[in-house]
């Protein structure tokens, strides 16, 4: 941790604002000192700042977050001003500079726009300055929505190649049971598995959605290319400065290398990490072995369960026989074809569709394994 030289840091709601939704000043001002010193120390520093929606509410005189889009959109379109004015007048008293940028789903989804945001963060980091990072509320309906900016921060910290991204939150990090009935921070997690997901109690909040289950999962999606990341207290003092020293501080979640890791192409990257899925491929182990350990396509004859609709092009996941996600990729053929050729011979596809576009449902240069 302290060794890293690009940090992706997200600061939830709960960090920033009060009860009542007003942002809260002098703890933003304490983030924004310990963020400028990072900076200032040689390290590149992208912020991803919840907070806009929660500051909204408060000049609209709202009490509990809105639950219809477009209450949630007006909220954001005002709160999103505040936010940036408070953010502009702090990190310039640390002779900081920043920029914004807002991004939906669909802008990381679509190629070229994924490549236009990421030229744009990393030129902003090039000229000294601060990217602070939002949803784009005010235009995002549920399908290009991430959800919530702990996802959010996940997808920066690939789109940026960050080595290190830190989840602020208003709880010291995970924490577990002891015999005693009472319960202790844990320190290090070697991966997200289903027990540490148990743990999480927390749900979010009237000003906010996301929680512990959701900083997991998206320290989880760090891990996968071989990142770290650390959930802590950003209500604590020098939390950040703390974290970037390498001391102990939240939970430090370092899963293993699982994806081909920093060895990715970017569009490969870009096929693993910034897509939904809108399908499974169930493959069996032949086409396992054959995938894993020999680099080849998958071929429609390993294929013995489609589920889900997807167009030629989609991202789908391919699954073992247990269950287990092992590669995605971007598939040649339909849902519709891929259940008519499933389990047959590549010779066999001219006729049972009447033409052949494709020998493979999915090409390794379009698959990547997790």
């Amino acid at each position: 941790m302290a060794s890293a030289k690009r940090v992706v840091v997200k600061i939830g709601t709960r960090v920033l604002v009060q009860r009542s939704g007003r942002p809260d000043t002098q703890r933003m001002k304490a983030l924004v000192h310990d963020l400028a010193k990072a900076q200032q120390s040689g390290r590149e520093v992208v912020l991803v700042s919840s907070g806009a929606i929660g500051a909204g509410m408060e000049a609209l005189g709202l009490t509990r977050r809105p639950t219809n889009l477009p209450d949630l959109q007006m909220a954001a379109s005002i709160g999103q001003l505040r936010l940036m004015a408070h953010y502009e007048k702090l990190f310039a008293a640390e002779k900081c500079r920043v920029g914004q940028v807002l991004l939906t789903h669909a802008d990381l989804k679509d190629r070229r726009r994924h490549l236009n945001a990421r030229h744009t963060v990393l030129n902003l980091l090039r000229h000294g300055v601060i990217p602070i990072v939002n949803e784009n509320d005010v235009v995002a309906v549920e399908e290009i929505q991430f959800g919530d900016n702990d996802l959010l921060a996940a997808l920066v910290s690939h789109l940026v190649q960050a080595d290190l991204c830190i989840l602020l939150t208003t709880a010291d990090g995970l924490r577990e049971p002891t015999t005693s009935g009472r319960t202790r921070r844990v320190s290090y997690l070697p991966e997200i598995t289903d027990a540490a997901r148990d743990l999480d109690k927390g749900a979010g909040s009237s000003l906010s959605i996301g929680g512990m289950a959701t900083k997991l999962e998206a320290a989880g999606e760090v891990s996968k290319a071989g990142g770290l990341s650390v959930i802590a207290n950003g209500r604590k003092p020098e939390t950040i400065t703390r974290i970037l020293a390498g001391q102990d501080v939240g939970t430090l979640i370092a899963e293993a290398d699982r994806v081909e890791g920093r060895r990715l192409s970017w569009r490969k990257r870009w096929i693993a990490f910034f897509h939904r899925a809108q399908g499974i491929l169930v493959i069996d182990h032949g086409a396992e072995t054959a995938i894993r350990d020999r680099g080849k396509s998958l071929l429609p004859i390993g294929i013995r369960e489609v589920s889900g609709t997807f167009k030629a092009g989609d991202v789908v996941n391919i699954k073992t026989p247990d269950g287990r996600t092992f590669a995605r990729g971007l598939v040649e053929y339909s849902s519709t074809d891929a259940k008519r050729i499933k389990g047959h011979k590549t010779s066999d596809i001219a006729q049972i569709l009447g033409s052949k576009d494709y020998d493979e449902v999915v090409h390794r240069d379009n698959m990547v394994v997790l």
